[in-house]
């Protein structure tokens, strides 16, 4: 049977984020055609990096996990520091400063780099999941020639390092989650033969969900918008909380926003705003069935699971205008409206009654079952692993 590993900075349960969740879900649902084992650090917290599972080899949800300890936590004000001065003279830093500073960003485990290197000749080939990481940049290059690259790219300054320059010519092929992650990955790399798949992630909502246990737990009876995910000003939360508090003091009726995950930022206290922490996958199902509709604020994003959630349950969505691949999804699906300052995000609000919502729910649903759906996404990746 054909061993695969997929590389990732973090991976367990309690993980919440993007490129993790995609790596854990698209690795187990593959072990149904490869030997899959997961490789990745001990850290649970993507801030400090600091260690937290024990390092060896473990099994989650029938997928092999094989975890390395990283060599120092991150000193995040230390990093910024570092991320400002490199960002300010990006196009002058050196590949060596660059390096030190990818260092920084971790999590850097030379376990980890050590294991591949001696172990390389067991695995068939090597999916990384985001660029982003030192995960990714020391250790793709030890297994370029069976490498597969699922970037999770988006035009963000860290993007246009010049290490990436030869970095992205290293892999065999990528992974790309959507067309628009795709075709900026071209325009910023044209000498890199960025050959590869289109695929994302299936979706599928739990058989059941039950709006009024979710109301009644947290005791929300009005109407609410959603949002789902890492409650962070890079993730547009700032943005978003402003043009609430703004829309319900101008606005008659009352309507509420509702937050799931975790925060990195102070959330204000307003009586409008609930923040409820990270919860249960049924809870988080709950919620969405239950919103008038998702809002996305994040400006970057290569592609967002949770909207294609919310189109899973027909609900309509919400995104920021300032991001290609949420306008993107939102074009082809015909499932949402966007918004690119505060003024179209009223007008948004207000042009998305309960009809509008209804049908744009629909059609997202439609769009999601022709596109999302494992048998495809599989296809995908037996295609471009053989």
């Amino acid at each position: 049977m054909t061993k695969i590993a997929f590389v990732v900075q973090r991976c367990g349960l309690e993980v919440n984020g993007g490129a993790e969740t995609l790596c854990f879900t698209i690795a187990q649902q593959m072990s149904k055609y490869w030997n899959v084992e997961i490789l990745s650090t001990c850290a649970l917290d993507y801030m400090t990096w600091k260690n937290h599972y024990p390092p060896g080899l473990v099994e989650i949800s029938g997928v092999k996990v094989r975890r390395f300890s990283v060599k120092k936590q991150r000193d995040i004000n230390k990093f910024n520091r570092l991320s400002s001065q490199i960002c300010s003279h990006i196009t002058e830093a050196s590949i060596e400063e660059q390096e030190a500073w990818m260092k920084e960003q971790g999590p850097f485990s030379p376990d980890l780099i050590s294991y591949v290197k001696h172990h390389h000749h067991e695995y068939d080939a090597f999916l990384f999941f985001t660029y982003l990481y030192a995960t990714t940049y020391f250790v793709l290059p030890l297994v370029a020639e069976k490498a597969y690259l699922a970037a999770c790219a988006h035009d963000e300054w860290t993007i246009h390092m010049s290490m990436w320059d030869k970095f992205f010519e290293k892999p065999r092929s990528f992974i790309f989650n959507t067309l628009e992650e795709k075709a900026f990955l071209k325009k910023r790399f044209p000498k890199a033969n960025l050959t590869g798949t289109v695929a994302g992630i299936a979706v599928e909502p739990p058989s059941t969900y039950n709006v009024k246990n979710f109301r009644d737990k947290y005791q929300i009876y009005e109407p609410f918008f959603l949002y789902v995910g890492r409650i962070d000003p890079s993730k547009g939360c700032q943005e978003l909380f402003d043009y609430f508090i703004n829309l319900v003091s101008q606005q008659s009726g009352s309507k509420k926003l509702v937050l799931l995950g975790k925060a990195t930022m102070k959330i204000p206290k307003h009586p409008d705003i609930l923040p409820l922490g990270f919860v249960e996958e049924q809870t988080k199902w709950d919620a969405l069935a239950g919103c008038d509709l998702l809002i996305m604020p994040s400006p970057y994003e290569s592609l967002s699971i949770v909207i294609l959630e919310a189109w899973a349950v027909g609900k309509s969505v919400l995104v920021n205008g300032k991001c290609d691949v949420l306008v993107g999804q939102c074009r082809r699906s015909q499932g949402g409206v966007w918004y690119s300052n505060e003024d179209e995000f009223q007008v948004a609000i207000e042009f998305m009654n309960q009809q509008v919502r209804n049908q744009l729910g629909v059609q997202g649903k439609k769009f999601v079952e022709t596109n999302y759906v494992w048998s495809k996404i599989e296809q995908h990746f037996l295609d471009l692993v053989h």
